[in-house]
C-alpha cells in the first residue's frame, strides 16, 4: 500500500494580517488530512454511506513550528501510534516543500455508528487495513511530539 500524503498549498484566505498561513487555517488542514485519511483506509463517502458508519476526532494537540506563505506546497503524512477496535490514536506531520516539519498534530479519533449516533467497532475491512498499517508503524520511532501536555515550564 503507497503512503499516505495529503497535499495542498497555502491560499489566499488563509493568509492573516501577520502576512503568513492563520493558525485555524493548520486546524483546517489537519481536518482535511483526517477525511482524506478515511477515503486512504477505505472509509470513502460511499462506504460511509452504506456502513452508516464515520470517524469523529475527540482530541487534537497541535504544534505550530514554522510559518507557511501564501502559495507553499504543503503536503501530510501520518503515523499510527496506537489502534484498538474503534479508537485510533495518529500523528500528523505537516511539511513543507524542502521536506521540513513545520506543524504537527496529534489525535484521537473515534469510529461512530452514523444511525445510533454512537462509538461502534470499524468495519471489519477498515480494522483489516489499519492492523496492516499498524503493524508497519509500531515498527518507527515514536515522534519526539506525542504525548506532549501544555504548560509554563519553570526552574
Amino acid at each position: 500500500m503507497k503512503a499516505f500524503h495529503h497535499k495542498t498549498t497555502v491560499r489566499a484566505e488563509w493568509v492573516d494580517y501577520n502576512g503568513h498561513m492563520n493558525d485555524a487555517a493548520y486546524a483546517a488542514i489537519f481536518s482535511e488530512s483526517v477525511d482524506a485519511w478515511m477515503d486512504y483506509i477505505g472509509l470513502d463517502e460511499q462506504q460511509r454511506d452504506d456502513h452508516s458508519y464515520t470517524i469523529f476526532t475527540l482530541e487534537t494537540h497541535l504544534c505550530y513550528l514554522q510559518e507557511a506563505k501564501q502559495g507553499d506546497p504543503l503536503h501530510v503524512t501520518i503515523q499510527l501510534l496506537d489502534l484498538d477496535k474503534k479508537r485510533m490514536h495518529v500523528f500528523f506531520s505537516m511539511n513543507n516543500k524542502d521536506d521540513e516539519t513545520i506543524a504537527t498534530s496529534e489525535q484521537m479519533l473515534m469510529g461512530i455508528n452514523t444511525e445510533t449516533n454512537r462509538p461502534d467497532a470499524f468495519p471489519s475491512f477498515v480494522i483489516e487495513t489499519l492492523e496492516n498499517i499498524y503493524k508497519e508503524h509500531k515498527q518507527l520511532e515514536t515522534p519526539s511530539r506525542s504525548g506532549r501536555t501544555i504548560g509554563i515550564r519553570r526552574k
